[in-house]
């Protein structure tokens, strides 16, 4: 923006508006005392949501989560972007509700969801989440109200635009014996025999619990393909996309549950089919990891599994924009969830499909066509980063493309343009998402500004990477991160991160946030144990079957690595915390490793693996890192590395933190794992979430867990007393 503004009105709408990026030539005034970053920081920051670009790339739509600094609230809104003038204030969509997943048609429509009640709706009304659409101008601005394109009695859990623009596809949960969205009586529920409350699951059910919800054996996440009228309404009754289930037909959740979304649907280029990653419904389904992807026409014909051959994994199917080609990613090993994640490509004319990526020995997040169909943009984790790579589809070459010249960080949610840039976000351990846009090669462009300004007014702190010689010889990596510029020594925490197949990369949390914890005076060292991702697949099989050696191994050795590197990691006065296989490892120190820290913070970990055997959701996962088979077949594999066995010597204080809603690693676990402690007379806290899953979401949770391991990190490492407990 080059016309005169106020300085003073540029400044203000610096800090208030999510997506300003212009700068002023202003004589900067007097910089303010900066304070360390606290729990109310983390939980209140603005939180960049879904995005979306426009057909001709001028304009980025993207949602803004924030949080009511008193009650806790959190409201999601949309706002508009200009990309060619990327110096121009964002513009909100004015809306009197949640507004989330932003999307464009061909024609630079802006669609979206919302729960918002239509105006004159009565006392009581139940919120229903539906599609919603508008026109916004090149500048971004709506000037009139968005039309509300489905009258549906169920919600929308998701959507996608055909690339012609007549055709979008919808999906919720809907009963399978219903032929319409939302529109029969009931939902199905095939486990509700009555006349009692009590849930009746029958013989070959399937999933009886999933992730924090328990099944209704009946409904399924279903997708319906509907025509969009002139008038910009969804249409018509639509049509099932799945298919009679006596024909072969999927019965099943597309997308994918808990986490499938919007990257596993996608149209065909010639807007007539639907291709869709699903897995079928049946007993075999908590053991089974075999997504396949089906092709459905649009005119709700009998779909078809195109990856039936492979009984492992498939997801993310991406037409290419000539309609030649079907990309998506596949997993080789059945029952391995943490598989590497290889590029395929399908001839659509042919049908011949060839492994792209076999030589790469990196395992794709995402994928996106360029423009001109010759190659696909991946992102994919690499050495605690997270950047973008161009695969050429000829030849099968990798590059890797930097977007942050020095520091890469995370990078997702990429656009490639139809000039070579791209729009993407990017984040780090110092700072949450912000988009961008920019060139390979050259730092690119900040468009938003929805916490930037915020965290630049919190003292800073300072990421250093390190490796070391691990187990077996191997090069391990970890980080450390403190705040800046202090001197002296700093009591250490160690950071254990979960999957077990993941990494503590250079990435923002809005949960396990190591800046929030350094922020308190700490040094917080992350090692990426064998097992971790980012460094090859035959590093991330390491640690199946071997939960408890080599990673141990490696985050002893990583420890001493960070004390040498960087003098003011005190190891001698450390605490040790971790959540998910983070918390088994809590568990298992406590017995493997039980003199080195002054005290544990253990989050939703496996205490008993026999129990967790029995008691977990997702079979496959639990099964083949033991070895590939259930309990009863081969008790010693889950009972070599099994904490329970090592309770004898546990003596190091623990925080326990479980929640009810848990259904991954129920909360029996933490229970057992407090009680143990108790009765060896360890000095233990519990904390449990009657409201939570496997993470903690809600606001004033995240605060409750920020506070009580704060205070528990303090009693041990600084001596702080703890309140006074409470009587019965």
């Amino acid at each position: 923006m080059k016309h005169i503004l106020k300085r003073a009105a540029l400044a203000a709408a610096l800090c208030t508006v999510p997506g300003f990026a212009a700068t002023t030539t202003a004589k900067p005034a007097a910089q303010p005392t900066l304070t360390p970053m606290t729990a109310q920081d983390l939980v209140t920051l603005g939180r960049l949501g879904g995005t979306a670009v426009s057909p001709d790339g001028q304009l980025a739509a993207y949602s803004v989560t924030t949080t009511d600094p008193v009650s806790y609230k959190r409201t999601t809104a949309i706002w508009l972007q200009s990309i060619a003038q990327p110096n121009r204030p964002p513009v909100k969509l004015v809306w009197n509700g949640s507004a989330t997943d932003p999307a464009f048609g061909p024609d630079g429509a802006l669609w979206f969801l919302s729960d918002a009640l239509p105006a004159g709706s009565g006392a009581g009304a139940t919120a229903v989440t539906q599609l919603y659409r508008a026109t916004p101008s090149a500048a971004g601005i709506v000037a009139t109200p968005p039309l509300r394109a489905t009258e549906f009695k169920t919600d929308v859990a998701g959507f996608k635009l055909s690339p012609d623009g007549k055709r979008i596809a919808l999906w919720g949960d809907i009963a399978r014996d219903c032929p319409t969205f939302g529109g029969c009586a009931t939902d199905g529920n095939t486990s509700l025999p009555g006349p009692g409350t009590g849930r009746l699951y029958r013989d070959g059910t399937g999933f009886v619990r999933h992730w924090d919800a328990w099944e209704t054996p009946g409904n399924y996440s279903r997708v319906f393909a509907f025509d969009l009228g002139a008038d910009g309404k969804v249409g018509g009754p639509g049509h099932a996309l799945d298919g009679d289930p006596r024909a072969g037909g999927l019965t099943g959740d597309a997308p994918n549950k808990p986490f499938g979304g919007g990257d596993d649907v996608a149209w065909s280029a010639d807007s007539k089919a639907v291709v869709y990653a699903a897995r079928q419904s049946d007993r075999h389904e908590p053991t089974s990891t075999n997504l396949d992807l089906w092709w459905a026409p649009a005119d709700g014909s009998s779909p078809t599994d195109i990856t039936v051959a492979n009984t492992a994994t498939d997801v993310m199917p991406a037409p290419s924009p000539d309609g030649k080609w079907l990309a998506w990613a596949a997993m080789a090993r059945p029952g391995f969830e943490a598989d590497r994640q290889v590029v395929q490509l399908r001839n659509l004319a042919t049908g011949e499909t060839r492994a792209l990526t076999t030589g790469w020995d990196r395992s794709v997040a995402s994928l996106a066509w360029t423009r001109d169909a010759k190659a696909l943009i991946v992102t994919a984790e690499d050495v605690l980063d997270t950047p973008v790579f161009r695969i050429d589809i000829a030849t099968g070459k990798v590059t890797r493309l930097v977007l942050s010249p020095g520091r890469e960080g995370h990078i997702g949610n990429v656009v490639p343009l139809k000039d070579g840039r791209l729009v993407y976000t990017r984040d780090t351990i110092d700072a949450p998402a912000e988009l961008y846009v920019g060139t390979p090669g050259k730092a690119g462009t900040r468009l938003t500004d929805i916490s930037a300004s915020a965290i630049a007014r919190l003292a800073p702190v300072t990421t250093r990477r390190f490796s070391f010689t691990g187990a077996g010889g191997d090069t391990v990596w970890g980080q450390i991160t403190k705040p800046a510029g202090g001197a002296g020594k700093l009591p250490a925490i160690l950071y254990v991160h979960g999957g077990p197949q993941g990494s503590f990369n250079d990435s923002w949390s809005n949960r396990w946030n190591p800046r929030v914890v350094a922020s308190q005076g700490y040094a917080v060292v992350s090692v990426d144990f064998h097992g971790s991702t980012g460094y090859g697949q035959a590093f991330t099989d390491a640690i199946s079957n071997d939960w408890g050696g080599k990673p141990l191994e490696d985050l002893q050795k990583g420890l001493a690595a960070a004390a040498a590197t960087d003098p003011a990691v005190d190891t001698d006065n450390a605490c040790a915390m971790g959540a998910s296989y983070g918390g088994y490892m809590m568990n298992w120190i406590e017995g493997a490793w039980p003199d080195k820290f002054k005290c544990i913070v253990q989050h939703d970990g496996v205490f008993d693996a026999r129990a967790m055997a029995y008691e977990t959701e997702e079979l496959w996962f639990d099964e083949w890192e033991h070895g590939g088979h259930p309990y009863y077949e081969a008790p010693e594999a889950f009972e070599r590395w099994n904490p329970v066995n090592l309770v004898a010597k546990w003596r190091t204080p623990m925080l326990v933190i479980t929640s009810e809603n848990d259904f991954r690693i129920p909360y029996t676990q933490g229970i057992a794992a407090f009680t143990a402690a108790q009765r060896r007379g360890v000095p233990s806290e519990l904390l449990v979430f009657p409201d939570e899953n496997h993470w903690v979401l809600k606001g004033k949770n995240s605060l409750q867990w920020h506070a009580t391991v704060f205070a528990w990190l303090d009693r041990w490492l600084r001596g702080t007393k703890p309140a006074p407990a409470g009587g019965k």
